[in-house]
């Protein structure tokens, strides 16, 4: 008996499902790049400090009332004398002569020093000069280095790290750059990220992706530097991870990249997939298929800002699934 056009449509269609299925339900984490995720408008992705538990970190020692330091946007501002200060949930940080919080830059380099900031991002994170920059108290001065930048300036480094200031932070005392995009952190003294103080999550894990028990939401995935992870309840998982947020809504919600499941501890390997990306933004990271992300509202590990954003966002399980919400 011939078989329908109809009948034999069917039959593929059933054989792309249950390929699909195979994907994301398999127990081995497969090849790079083997799901071509769709990416739809960007939704509703909530305001950055807003949610239900946590809170930025902000800096201690700093007077009330203390008038605010000198725009932190311009390039002119000399480093002068640097010295240690103590910020809530971030511990101690370098800071300059006028009191403002200097960084570091995850895509720079330490060894050699190099800097990967320049135009628009110069101009949010601008860099520190080394003219006039000495070690005040607290600092040792053989860690104190310059590199030079694409324009020929000289910029300060921190054992070999290009430091920065943040064009947000108005005030001496300010970390508001903390943890911003995964990839932006306040410079301990050593030239180390600076991620302890009262209150924050220590210091960063080693794994890519691991756990960490949160005395509000249980067990959650955190990212390596300690961030929480977090999934977006318009995204799909099946049969094939679809992200619903892009544009804008990426600047809030930066995507997490792809980590070999070597890298990870204690995370499902079940759906442990990545996916293109439609939106030129590249591959993201899944767990159990489902997208995930971090929040730019967190600003030092231990925060968990975007847990309930918008009744659309929330910490993930290390099964994938969502903290403190239905998947409907």
């Amino acid at each position: 008996m011939k078989t329908s056009w109809r009948s034999a449509s069917l039959v593929a269609s059933a054989a792309a499902v249950l390929a699909l299925t195979t994907a994301c339900g398999q127990d081995s984490p497969p090849a790079a790049s083997q799901n071509v995720g769709a990416t739809a408008a960007p939704g509703d992705y909530g305001s950055i400090g807003s949610g239900t538990a946590g809170t930025a970190g902000t800096a201690g020692g700093t007077a009330t009332g203390q008038p605010s330091a000198p725009s932190a946007s311009s390039p002119s501002n000399p480093a002068g004398k640097l010295s240690v200060s103590t910020a809530e949930k971030v511990g101690k940080v370098v800071t300059d002569s006028l009191g403002l919080t200097l960084y570091r830059f995850d895509q720079d380099t330490a060894e050699p020093p190099k800097t990967n900031c320049d135009g628009d991002c110069a101009k949010t994170w601008p860099p520190v000069p080394a003219d006039d920059a000495e070690a005040g108290e607290g600092i040792d001065k053989a860690l104190l280095g310059t590199v030079t930048r694409a324009d020929g300036t000289k910029q300060l480094t921190v054992a070999g790290w290009p430091a920065y200031r943040y064009a947000k932070d108005v005030n001496a005392g300010d970390v508001k750059g903390q943890g911003v995009g995964g990839k932006w952190y306040a410079l301990a003294p050593d030239g180390k990220k600076a991620q302890g103080g009262a209150g924050g999550g220590g210091e960063a894990v080693e794994a890519g992706l691991s756990t960490r028990n949160d005395a509000k939401l249980g067990e959650i995935v955190v990212d390596k530097n300690g961030m929480t992870v977090y999934r977006f309840k318009k995204d799909e998982a099946w049969p094939k991870p679809v992200s619903n947020c892009s544009g804008a809504c990426l600047e809030k919600w930066p995507l997490v990249e792809p980590v070999d499941f070597a890298d990870t501890k204690g995370i499902q390997k079940k759906g442990y997939m990545i996916f293109d990306r439609t939106d030129g933004k590249g591959k993201q990271q899944t767990i159990n298929c489902s997208p995930i992300y971090t929040f730019a509202g967190d600003k030092a590990p231990g925060d968990t800002n975007g847990q309930g954003v918008g009744g659309t966002w929330y910490a993930v399980r290390p099964d994938g699934k969502l903290v403190g919400a239905s998947e409907k």
